[in-house]
């Protein structure tokens, strides 16, 4: 008799799956409905109008190549998607859009960068955290607190998660502005502080960062504008060129600050350039007093024969006088052009 053939079940997902998943639901008319990854290639299949938005934070590969199944992406896509070191692009694959875009964030007073990619298709919306990135729950808060926006489909969700990681650029922005506006107070400072300086090259280098993050973000915008039949109605796109301007205002002010910064540096060493100056300045003025009564009395070291002090009784209070004078003189000199 025939032994039965058993199957081993399926392998279990791993522990963090579900951790990865911060958001996965359909909107249908505007209204939500929370459902679990697999059911999304169902719910696509079905043409009524609804969407999808789900959302990731740092998936592992079983993660994505679920999602590259459900949502029919495409290898490539989903290969950039698996590793957080990606220079911000769009591109194109088939009827999706990929971004990957820079987030950053303020750590203990530091800059951290991040990064967000982003899977835009005619009815879904795929995000991938990385690093550094505030979570996008608020904008869907938001949106879902309105929706007839929501009935517009994925476009509204973008439009949301790029508006809102251009947003917080600003107040990293405004945190440099307010840190180089005391680092400038501290420049002028009576005492040189190594500190301030290393802190302005530390400022520097973390706007250089920071505008190599939202630069690109620019041209993402610019490109997403231009880009037709993906789902972006043209009444939609003057939202996006808004984001865009933004971007670029923001671009604007971290130019300005990385050149206040370097300014700031290069005003600094050249205080203590000159506070240097003084300082050598003064001890060449003490000096000169003190050169005054030392050739005084190599004179007197020389034990010449004849000295004016052993035949006249006053010639040592006089001579005592005469470099006082001298010295006094001197010093009202150097005074007045400021060496002492």
């Amino acid at each position: 008799m025939d032994t039965p053939t058993t199957t081993s079940p399926p392998a279990p997902p791993p522990a963090n799956a579900l951790a990865c998943v911060i958001n996965c639901a359909v909107y249908h008319d505007g209204v939500r409905q929370d459902i679990p990854l697999e059911h999304i290639s169902d719910v696509l299949a079905k043409d009524d109008g609804s969407f999808v938005w789900v959302g990731l934070y740092e998936p592992d590969e079983h993660q994505l190549d679920e999602l590259q199944e459900e949502f029919g992406l495409h290898d490539l896509a989903i290969e950039d998607a698996h590793s957080a070191h990606q220079r911000p692009k769009l591109e194109v694959f088939g009827s999706t859009l990929f971004m990957a875009v820079h987030t950053a964030q303020l750590v203990d007073h530091h800059l951290r960068l991040g990064e967000t990619h982003i899977f835009y298709g005619p009815r879904f919306l795929l995000t991938v955290r990385h690093g550094a990135s505030l979570s996008f729950a608020p904008v869907r808060q938001k949106l879902e607190r309105e929706p007839d926006r929501l009935k517009m489909g994925p476009v509204v969700a973008l439009h949301g998660v790029l508006d809102f990681i251009v947003d917080n650029y600003e107040p990293i922005v405004d945190a440099f502005a307010e840190e180089l506006d005391a680092l400038e107070h501290a420049i002028f400072a009576e005492d040189f502080s190594r500190g301030t300086i290393r802190r302005l090259y530390t400022l520097r280098k973390e706007l250089t960062k920071m505008r190599m993050a939202v630069l690109p973000m620019q041209d993402i915008l610019k490109q997403l504008v231009r880009i037709q039949d993906f789902g972006i109605p043209d009444e939609a796109r003057p939202y996006f060129r808004d984001i865009a301007d933004h971007a670029a205002r923001t671009a604007d002010i971290i130019d300005v600050q990385r050149e206040m910064a370097s300014t700031a540096m290069n005003t600094n060493l050249s205080l203590v350039t000159i506070n240097q100056g003084e300082v050598v300045k003064k001890l060449a003025g003490w000096a000169g007093l003190l050169a005054v009564p030392t050739l005084v009395a190599s004179w007197y070291g020389m034990n010449f024969h004849h000295m004016p002090e052993l035949d006249h009784p006053y010639a040592y209070p006089v001579m005592i006088v005469l470099v006082a004078a001298g010295c006094i003189a001197l010093y009202r000199y150097l005074k007045k052009v400021r060496w002492l």
